[in-house]
């Protein structure tokens, strides 16, 4: 399960910067690499950008306890 943990979050940090330079810059980088967004590739791509954001959510804990990882409470 550490492999499937791993994928997901590097395809997260694809996501997340593919968003951030579309509001900083109003460039789609994924869309650039495959043509268009409406690229068959493209479309899969942001599909699983958006699975592992649904797999993340719902096994987070398990994945905390998969990596030995506790939750802190954030500082005051």
């Amino acid at each position: 399960m550490k492999v499937l943990d791993v994928i997901a979050a590097v395809l997260l940090v694809i996501g997340g910067l593919n968003w951030g330079l579309v509001g900083a810059l109003k460039f789609d980088l994924v869309a650039w690499i495959f043509g268009s967004d409406t690229a068959v590739v493209a479309r899969i791509i942001y599909c699983l950008v958006g699975v592992a954001a649904l797999y993340q959510i719902v096994s987070l804990r398990m994945i905390q306890k998969r990596w030995g990882v506790r939750a802190t409470p954030a500082a005051a």
